[in-house]
């Protein structure tokens, strides 16, 4: 197709596409080629395809290592018996070190993931806040004292850490995935072996090098890089690993935990989502419409908590639906490493065509496309900012997860019609509402089921509050206080004072 005057073509004599980075993973403190010495290549998305990065392929042999690490780091290690001073300490110095490499970090993910590089810098920064903030709150983990249990009893509540953790990361936010999970991980005590998309292990190993640089252990911080079913897959059926955290599909998702059930073991997580936008006629449309079109377009779509089905009041539809689309026909996307570029290209050949036919799909069953619904360019895996009307709760595009900039528009009269179309999903992992009556949009955003929220904003993160999903998106929270829940152990212990009650007098 012939490029629309909003697509920023990708420059392909960049001199940053020259970057043609060989990493090595990361296991007890040792940078390692994998035992086989194969390797998996990246070649980026927004580029033709240019090599831009390597990685090693592991195999069972690597991945035992990386578990022999991390187990023999938490069962003799220091890590687990430091105090939270000296964790706390060491993991400020994780964050400072981020900031220190931001510029670096960011070109790594914008050419191995697609995203635009003011995002990625952006992304980085946020970054160093999680591990920041994650690292005061380390001091603050605490257990509890039970004084009135009896005049010769005392009870006491200990948080101990839960022990060898593996890290399972997809390839949309992988530095940003990878710090909502280790800083609480490592903070509580606990081990990783974090395992990151094969398509952008990039990031993934350089979190790990500066953790060493920083000051964390040999062994409790350790990458493996590869696919799946060698690298992956084992994190949740060794039985010398505690728990695994996974961010990715339902599909695969369901996988481990059915594999980790095997053995009782814990299971984080975070899965797919079709995050609903309620747009009330009161709403001021100007923001709601930038609202609605980041909330779709952010990352391109590939994003779980993409605010993808617009649901609005039927008495605001076509003026919110103009401004949507002004939005949608102006905004920047294409060459990632454009200042300019909102959004970037679609993450692999495969996944472009996927989105392409969900769009297809629409059109079949009825919906009308009023904007996009194209592949972009032939020198990157760009797909056009599409707008669906007409939808019906029954197709696809309104029930499935499309993972691309792909919106659908349903109308509402009423808000207890709204709510029953935002719950109507087997997801439950993001959702806004838009009114300018704070009543109703808290009453609103209280009926619906989602595990994280915003009233008049969309995508907006802080490492204060609480992420996960209901139903199918997931199990556990991660971030804020109850962050440290997921990777602690909770112990009772009955303290008896004085001379115990005997049982038997014989």
């Amino acid at each position: 197709m012939n490029s629309v005057p909003n697509f920023l073509s990708p420059d392909l004599t960049d001199s940053r596409l020259s970057r043609q980075a060989s990493y090595k993973m990361l296991i007890d403190g040792k940078s390692v080629a994998a035992a086989s010495g194969k390797e998996v290549q990246r070649h980026s998305p927004g580029h033709a395809g240019k090599l831009v990065g390597s990685w090693p392929e592991a195999g069972a042999e690597d991945l035992d290592r990386a578990i022999a690490a991390a187990r023999r780091a938490f069962d003799q290690g220091p890590w687990p018996r430091m105090s939270s001073a000296e964790r706390s300490r060491i993991m400020f110095r994780v964050a400072e070190l981020i900031l220190a490499r931001v510029d670096e970090i960011a070109l790594v993910e914008s050419l191995e993931v697609g995203k635009p590089i003011a995002q990625a810098r952006g992304e980085i920064e946020y970054c160093a806040d999680l591990w920041s903030y994650a690292a005061g709150q380390v001091r603050g983990m605490h257990g509890d004292s039970h004084n009135d249990i009896g005049d010769n009893r005392l009870g006491l509540v200990l948080r101990e850490p839960v022990g060898v953790v593996g890290i399972i990361t997809p390839w949309n936010f992988p530095f940003i995935i990878a710090s909502e999970r280790v800083p609480w991980a490592i903070g509580a005590g606990c081990t990783v072996v974090l395992k990151p998309s094969e398509l952008t292990s990039g990031t993934s190993i350089l979190m790990a090098e500066i953790a060493r640089d920083a000051g964390v252990p040999d062994g409790v911080f350790n990458v493996v890089t590869g696919y799946g079913a060698a690298a992956g897959q084992p994190l949740a059926e060794d039985p010398r690993t505690d728990m695994v955290a996974f961010t990715g599909s339902v599909r695969v998702g369901t996988q481990l935990a059915e594999l980790a059930a095997r053995q009782v073991k814990r299971v984080g997580l975070e899965l797919g989502g079709k995050g609903p936008q309620i747009v009330f006629a009161d709403a001021d449309l100007d923001a709601a419409a930038d609202g609605v079109a980041y909330g779709v377009y952010h990352n391109a779509g590939q994003c779980c908590i993409s605010g993808s089905r617009l649901i609005v009041h039927e008495d605001v539809r076509e003026a919110l639906l103009e401004r949507v689309l002004a939005i949608s026909r102006k905004i920047p996307f294409g060459d990632p490493l454009n200042e300019r570029t909102r959004f970037g290209p679609m993450i692999s050949p495969a996944h472009l065509e996927k989105v392409d036919a969900y769009v297809r799909a629409g059109e079949a069953a009825g919906a009308e496309l009023l904007t996009g619904g194209a592949a972009q360019s032939e020198k990157g895996l760009y797909y056009q900012p599409t707008v669906f009307q007409g939808v019906r709760p029954d197709m696809s595009i309104a029930r499935e997860e499309i993972f691309g900039p792909v919106l659908s528009t349903l109308g509402f009269r009423h808000a207890d019609e709204a709510v029953a179309m935002a719950n109507d999903s087997e997801f439950g992992l993001s959702a806004t509402v838009w009114s300018t009556n704070l009543e109703n949009a808290m009453q609103t955003i209280r009926r619906v089921r989602a595990g994280r929220c915003w009233v008049n904003s969309v995508i907006d993160g802080t490492p204060e509050l609480p992420v996960g999903g209901y139903k199918k998106s997931g199990l556990g929270r991660e971030l804020g206080r109850y962050g440290f829940d997921e990777y602690s152990q909770i112990k009772g212990i009955h303290v008896t004072l004085g001379k115990p009650q005997r049982w038997f007098e014989g």
